[in-house]
This record gives C-alpha cells, sequence and structure tokens, in this order.
C-alpha cells in the first residue's frame, strides 16, 4: 500500500496556490456533482450560502456571484457612478481590481502600500486625494488576510466624502479590534477562488448594509445571470485532475505542469486569470451570478472554516519562531487585529533568487502572488493604467516580497523543509 503513495507524493511538490485548500472530502464531492449536471446552474445552496454570510457578518445583503472580480464589478455598477469616475486602489495587488474598475467605465488612481504592513499608506492616501478631489471611491485591501487600519481608513473617508469598499478577498474571518472585516462601511467583497480562504475555484459575494445597493446588487445577479456548463465543468473538474493527476506528477519531467497547461489550452480546466484580463479586457464569462454546483462546494469548505484557520495560524507560528534572527524581515503585527493567515509573507533582498532556487532545487512552489507591483507578473501595466515610478513601496516590495504556504496541506515536515532551505540564505 505504501509505494503508490510514496510515489504519489515524490514528485508532488510543496505547494502556495495549486488550489491549496482541497481535501479529499472535496474531491469526492467534486466526483459526485461532476455526474450531476442538474446540480449545475440550480438549487437551494445559492441561497443558503449567501445567508450564511448574512448571519456570519451580521449584514443585511450578501449577494452570490461566480467570482471576487465580478462582485466589484456588481459593486461599481450598483453604485450608479459617472463615466470616468476616479477611484482609489492601492498597488501590490492583482488585476482582478483595477480590471472591474476599467470595466465598469471607471478611471482607478494608484495609490502606494506601507512596507511594513503591504497595505494602504495613508499618507499616500492623503496626498492622492489632494490631488484628486473629485474621487468617489476608495477600495482598501486588506493584502494576505493583513487587516488595514480601519480606524484612520474610515475617517479619511468619512472627511472626504469617499465611498468605501472592503476588498476582502484575502480575509474571510479576519477582525480589527473584534470587528468582522467586510463589516465597516458601504459595501465588501469576497473570493473564494481556488487559492483563498475557502474555495470553489471560482466564486465571490458582494455584501452591504444600505437597502439601495442591496436591491440593487440583486437585480444585476440576475441580469448578468448563470455561467454555462462548459465553464461550470471545469471547475467541478478542477479539484479532482489537480488531486489525481497534476500534483502527483507535477514535478516528473514536468509533466503535470504539462498537463495542466494544456488542459487549460483545450479548456478542460479554467485559468486564474485569462490573457484577456492581463490586457485589461472582460472574458465572457465574467461577471455572472453564483453557480449551485460551486456554492455546494463553497459550503464545504466553510465547514472547516475554523479547522483551516487553526492550522493557518500553527503554521505561521512555526515560521514566525524558527526564522527569528534570520536575514528574512518577518510580517508585522498587530494587537489590533486578528489576521487569517492566508500566507505567511517574508521580505528578503534575494527574493526572486530565492523563489527559483527552491521551485528548480527544492521542488517547493512558493512567492508566486505581488512579483510585480500588480500580479500575475505578465500583466500589461499600461493597461493597467499604472505608470512605473507612481507607487515605489510598491515595487520595491514585489522586488523582495515572498509568501510562504501556511494552507491545511502543509504539513510540520513541509514547514520544517521552508525553513530549513530558507536559512541557508544570508
Amino acid at each position: 500500500m505504501s509505494r503508490p503513495i510514496m510515489f504519489r507524493n515524490y514528485f508532488k511538490p510543496i505547494s502556495i496556490s495549486l488550489s491549496p485548500n482541497v481535501e479529499k472530502d472535496d474531491v469526492k464531492l467534486a466526483e459526485y456533482l461532476i455526474n450531476r449536471p442538474r446540480l449545475w446552474k440550480n438549487g437551494k445552496s445559492i441561497k443558503a450560502l449567501e445567508e450564511f454570510f448574512r448571519e456570519y457578518l451580521g449584514v443585511k445583503y450578501a449577494v452570490s456571484f461566480n467570482s471576487g472580480r465580478s462582485s466589484l464589478y456588481a459593486i461599481l455598477r450598483a453604485l450608479g457612478l459617472e463615466k470616468g469616475s476616479k477611484v482609489f486602489l492601492q498597488a501590490f495587488t492583482c488585476n482582478a481590481v483595477p480590471n472591474p474598475i476599467l470595466w465598469a467605465g471607471l478611471e482607478p488612481v494608484y495609490i502606494d502600500c506601507n512596507r511594513k504592513n503591504f497595505n494602504i499608506d495613508l499618507e499616500d492616501l492623503k496626498n492622492k486625494i489632494a490631488e484628486n478631489p473629485d474621487a468617489k471611491i476608495l477600495i482598501v485591501q486588506h493584502t494576505f488576510g493583513l487587516p488595514a487600519n480601519m480606524d484612520e481608513i474610515t475617517a479619511i473617508a468619512k472627511e472626504n466624502n469617499l465611498i468605501l469598499i472592503e476588498d476582502c478577498a484575502h480575509a474571510l474571518g479576519a477582525e480589527w479590534k473584534g470587528k468582522l472585516l467586510g463589516t465597516f462601511d458601504k459595501a465588501a467583497f469576497f473570493s473564494f477562488s481556488r487559492d483563498k480562504v475557502i474555495s470553489s475555484v471560482y466564486g465571490g459575494m458582494a455584501v452591504t448594509n444600505d437597502d439601495e445597493l442591496g436591491k440593487n446588487l440583486e437585480q444585476l445577479q440576475k441580469q448578468f445571470g448563470k455561467p454555462g456548463n462548459l465553464w461550470i465543468m471545469q471547475q467541478i473538474l478542477h479539484p479532482i485532475l489537480l488531486d489525481s493527476v497534476i500534483l502527483p506528477i507535477y514535478n516528473l519531467l514536468d509533466l503535470g505542469k504539462i498537463f495542466l497547461v494544456l488542459s487549460q489550452a483545450f479548456h478542460i480546466l479554467s485559468k486564474a486569470v485569462s490573457w484577456q484580463e492581463k490586457k485589461g479586457k472582460k472574458p465572457g464569462y465574467f461577471p455572472k451570478a453564483f453557480p449551485n454546483a460551486l456554492a455546494i462546494m463553497a459550503f464545504n469548505q466553510l465547514n472547516k472554516l475554523e479547522k483551516f484557520y487553526s492550522h493557518r495560524k500553527e503554521i505561521s507560528d512555526y515560521y514566525r519562531e524558527n526564522l527569528k534572527g534570520s536575514l528574512f524581515t518577518l510580517p508585522s503585527e498587530d494587537e489590533n487585529s486578528k489576521q487569517s493567515y492566508l500566507r505567511f509573507t517574508v521580505k528578503h533582498k534575494d527574493a526572486h533568487e530565492i523563489i527559483y532556487e527552491a521551485w528548480h532545487k527544492q521542488n517547493i512552489l512558493i512567492g508566486d502572488w505581488y512579483t510585480t507591483c500588480i500580479a500575475p507578473f505578465d500583466t500589461k501595466l499600461d493597461e493597467m493604467k499604472y505608470k512605473p515610478g507612481m507607487c515605489p513601496n510598491a515595487e520595491h516590495l514585489a522586488r523582495q516580497t515572498i509568501n510562504l504556504p501556511t494552507h491545511i496541506n502543509i504539513s510540520q515536515k513541509d514547514a520544517e523543509r521552508i525553513v530549513k532551505f530558507l536559512k541557508q540564505w544570508k
């Protein structure tokens, strides 16, 4: 019995992003769903998931969509802004944030980030507000699940009549001064994509306490309609093929990676970010409502929310304790916040070399978020309306940041291997 397991694990990488939350029960659930297309589009799980979020966050409206970016786009549309209205957002982010702004016909204005906690730099925000007094929206990102300072941010937004939207894609379950993120102002959105706190491969939720905004979101959900069966099938297949084929042979002559690329090329699986999005364009499967099959998958992960959190914190504590005294700068801690520990993010002057060596010599995939100031690395910055030099802190962090995995499939031995590898660097 041990030989097949050893074979499956020998070439399997320590990975940070390849559907990291997937466990055996998630695979079995996907196998059950793939044979029941009647459950794919419509069913009771969509409303049940929305009700869970309403109760969990204590909000009036929770409206699901097929991605976090669809959720943000819906919020921006529901606000009824004039074309060309300016939207503040921080650099050191994914193109899934500026793209919905562009798709809604709005203008992104980038704010630099704080080098210590990766979140929005409040002084630069104040400067950009002075330069753009006609801006309407402020999107605040809780980077890597590290809560931004919501006391100061909400005060700045109120003083300048800015509508505040929380980007909680990394931060489900995180808190600022005992209050759950996503509940501080006008609206917030969450993501259930493949590498977030919970995962249904794709998925998202827009939440608000504002009646007009909430009703507009519900109307847009109906207007967008459900994605097609092919797209839904791609997401259900993802955990099945990752578990049975791709990960077990990922580093066997790169066969797993080749299989993944070919599966995406032939539309058997979906890509996390399409080529259109890297150029600021909107693919046809966004925006859409959340299909029932993915709601079922998301619910299965929600049942493990506390288990996931405890594990991520335990692994993060191990990294922090065992990397003390090294030349890696460890993430800051704030007594006012409870972070999600989605990743354990360290800094080193040779970050990109370390990431390369980890993959090619140790079969460890780390650091694949934000290796440029707007991820992924091949995003066309000019199409995002970003010019080099706009946000020097973000550009600096993109050169020095390494993300260490904390997800449920990272064992103590995996963490030990990672720490041992990192300690070789001076």
